[in-house]
């Protein structure tokens, strides 16, 4: 199967890398002029050429467009701050399961600091974003987002829109699931810090909207819960017959 890169643009027929990327491609991947692989302009997916691998150069140019499959279901992972080696990891699988954005939240019990270390981690985060993109082949980047006030967290639109509640009583997830599905559809899941949410939160998430759920009796890990979330989504919205999506 061939490897897929982003590049920031295509015109007339021909996109670049270049600088450390360029480098990855010629010291690490050893590609060379001729060989073809998958391009994305972040809207469209091309099969190209290497037509020029130098040092820090890489010219690819394009030889067809090629059909995208688009996700069974469009997911938005708003996302308490927690450490920032697990909220790495939570990126990157989420990248890979289908995210279609991340929304870090400051939530009650975001631990101290992590706040304002956040804004000198944005590009970071994004560039986990294009890594795991490229190697599960993904046509579009997750959007990373800045991290928002927890009200502003509140606020997301979508179709559908999940708390996730580690107390009892919450609902099992799947049940909480609409029956009638769209490939159109937009899905919010919200997820604690580690600390998990206070009376308040809880109050706040209820009276803007989100229905709390559960994913079992374990206390699961932030990241954890947030990754088996996403794969619960994914894997009902792909239940619905290819003829049915849509409608």
């Amino acid at each position: 199967m061939r490897r897929r890169f982003f590049v920031e643009q295509i015109r007339n027929d021909h996109a670049e890398i270049s600088g450390e990327d360029a480098q990855h491609l010629t010291r690490v991947l050893r590609v060379e002029t001729g060989q073809r692989y998958e391009i994305s302009d972040n809207r469209n997916v091309y099969l190209a050429e290497i037509e020029t691998a130098r040092k820090e150069h890489v010219v690819f140019r394009t030889v067809s467009k090629m059909e995208i499959v688009e996700p069974p279901v469009r997911m938005i992972l708003c996302a308490a701050l927690i450490k920032f080696d697990h909220f790495e990891f939570m990126i990157e699988k989420a990248t890979e399961l289908g995210v279609e954005r991340v929304i870090p939240v400051i939530a009650v019990r975001t631990e101290k600091g992590l706040e304002k270390a956040a804004a000198k981690r944005l590009e970071r985060w994004r560039r986990i974003g294009v890594e795991a993109s490229q190697q599960c082949r993904r046509a579009r980047l997750p959007v990373i987002e800045e991290p928002v006030k927890w009200r502003d967290a509140l606020a997301t639109e979508a179709i559908c829109r999940f708390a996730l509640e580690e107390n009892p009583g919450a609902p099992p997830f799947l049940n909480a699931l609409p029956c009638a599905r769209a490939a159109s559809d937009t899905v919010a899941m919200l997820t604690g810090p580690e600390g998990g949410w206070t009376d308040a939160e809880r109050a706040d998430f209820g009276a803007k909207g989100w229905t709390a759920v559960s994913l079992g009796p374990s206390i699961l890990r932030a990241e954890t819960a947030a990754l088996a979330a996403l794969s619960i989504v994914s894997a009902a919205w792909q239940q619905i017959p290819a003829d049915k999506l849509g409608h």
